[in-house]
């Protein structure tokens, strides 16, 4: 369970800076339902815009944003796009809820929030003296960044040197320390011996490492996992089902959602993705890849492996081509002319980053394997967007050459209407088994972890995984309690 233990004196320091800052906490409910934001937030949000650095952007950490910029409110359902058949050659609904509307374009700055909030609110952070590190192979330290700045707070982030340029300009305006570490995004044992040096050499930090935070876990079973139930239940027909999710395994944060929807739709079926070029989960594997954005050559302590279906990897050339294909002029003439997309569904094209593009490959793969029909519906997340990645479209150009029509046509022949089932595994008992023991190796071993918590994860899921579903609950009363101290709410 996340541990809410009371530090008062942290706490004591952590709401006079809350006060001086005019920093408003939210609460999950109000994560998951935006409408029970104060009004007078909601006032104030319509002259804010969604990257600015002003603590009322707190409230909008929510899949219900409107698509818009500047002064934008709350949907009542989260933003999405249907893929169409002849886009991606199956039958099956496949829907992408879209991450590029909350504040950093990414849905990672949910789960920071998830890590940090609880140590603030119980005061096991102190934001007076510590300083938050975030740990990440991109868009979870960009997010950590962003939501210390929100609250206040100090902040270290640490990323691969590799990472996309966009990604190291940003952070260099919002994070206190940029600390590039060896290698790409499959290198995150670079990362995590960065966090122990400092841990060993520095007491001014706190390492909030998305990979072990049940945090992470509970921000994406309680806000991803009801968003994406709110958007099937607004777009299903007669006769139709929710038959899978598709999540590439970064922290494997989002893989809670998927815990929350077998819950609520018991026959559905979870699966985990990951770069064929990286194989940790199909088979043991290891290597280096260019799906930005998940991280590798590990199982993340947070991934409920007991709960998982299948295993899907996917080559990154795949992700590459179709991220030009869908942020190119020729592409884009291509998907219209002769795929007939209104200019409104291209346009949506550009809401899928890199591992967005490898979720919705996941979920075709899931689709044929299933041979699922138009009455099923199986669903993911787009974590990013194109936004993140203009440098990446550069790069390809002048490695292949200007593109064409026909070269547009070509990609979508080969890298999504040919998606195969090969390198896909249905995970069995003991398959399943066979991954939650990687985390062994990692964690037990290299991280300080014991061997009756690994074993706890596995055989006492009662007092693991679901004893955390409940933990929101005691974590809004603990951010009430805060709010209530710092005096913000009641001078409104």
């Amino acid at each position: 369970m996340i541990d809410l233990s009371i530090n008062r004196e942290n706490l004591k320091n952590n709401i006079r800076k809350a006060k001086e800052n005019n920093v408003i906490i939210p609460t999950y409910e109000q994560m998951k339902n935006p409408e029970k934001v104060p009004e007078f937030v909601r006032e104030k949000l319509k002259n804010v815009g969604l990257w600015e650095v002003n603590p009322l952007n707190l409230f909008r950490i929510t899949w219900k944003n409107e698509p818009k910029e500047h002064g934008g409110l709350y949907n009542k359902v989260p933003n999405y796009v249907e893929l169409p058949p002849e886009l991606t050659g199956v039958p099956a609904r496949i829907v992408c809820m879209a991450g590029k509307w909350f504040p950093t374009g990414c849905h990672k700055v949910g789960a920071s929030f998830g890590c940090l909030a609880p140590r603030l609110v119980t005061g096991q952070f102190d934001a007076t003296r510590q300083k938050a590190v975030w740990p990440s192979t991109g868009n979870y330290c960009r997010g950590g960044a962003f939501n210390s700045k929100l609250l206040a707070v100090d902040s270290v982030a640490i990323l691969p040197a590799e990472m996309s340029r966009e990604r190291f300009e940003w952070l260099s305006k919002i994070a206190g320390e940029v600390i590039a570490t060896p290698g790409c995004e499959s290198n995150v044992k670079e990362i995590f011996d960065k966090t122990w040096d400092l841990k060993n050499t520095r007491d001014d930090v706190m390492i909030f490492n998305q990979f072990e935070e049940m945090g992470n876990y509970l921000w994406h079973y309680q806000v991803t996992g009801n968003a994406l139930a709110d958007v099937f239940e607004s777009i299903k027909r007669p006769g139709d089902h929710f038959a899978g999710a598709c999540f590439t395994s970064g922290s494997a944060g989002t893989m809670a959602s998927g815990d929350y929807l077998k819950e609520q739709y018991p026959h559905l079926k979870l699966a985990v993705g990951e770069a064929l070029q990286c194989p940790t989960v199909l088979d043991n594997g290891f290597g280096g890849h260019r799906i930005e954005g998940i991280g590798d050559k590990h199982i993340p302590w947070i991934h409920n492996v007991k709960n998982t279906d299948m295993a899907i990897a996917i080559d990154d050339e795949d992700s590459q081509r179709l991220l030009r294909l869908f942020n190119s002029p020729e592409g884009q003439k291509y998907l219209a002319k002769e795929l007939g997309l209104s200019k409104e569904l291209i346009e949506k094209l550009t809401w899928l980053g890199i591992s967005g593009i490898a979720n919705v490959l996941c979920c075709i793969k899931m689709a044929k394997y299933y041979e699922l029909t138009e009455n099923d519906v199986v669903a993911t997340v787009l974590t990013d967007s194109a936004d993140m990645y203009a440098s990446r479209v550069n790069e390809l150009n002048d490695m292949y050459g200007s593109y064409s029509d026909k070269a547009a046509a070509v990609d979508h022949s080969m890298h999504m209407l040919g998606i195969r089932t090969d390198n896909l595994l249905e995970l069995t008992y003991a398959e399943r088994k066979r991954v939650h023991n990687l985390k062994y190796y990692t964690w037990v071993e290299q991280q300080g972890k014991t061997y009756e918590e690994i074993n706890a994860l596995w055989y006492d899921t009662e007092h693991t995984w679901e004893s955390i579903h409940g933990q929101a609950k005691q974590l809004d009363e603990l951010i009430n309690e805060f709010n209530e101290e710092t005096g913000l709410l009641k001078n409104k």
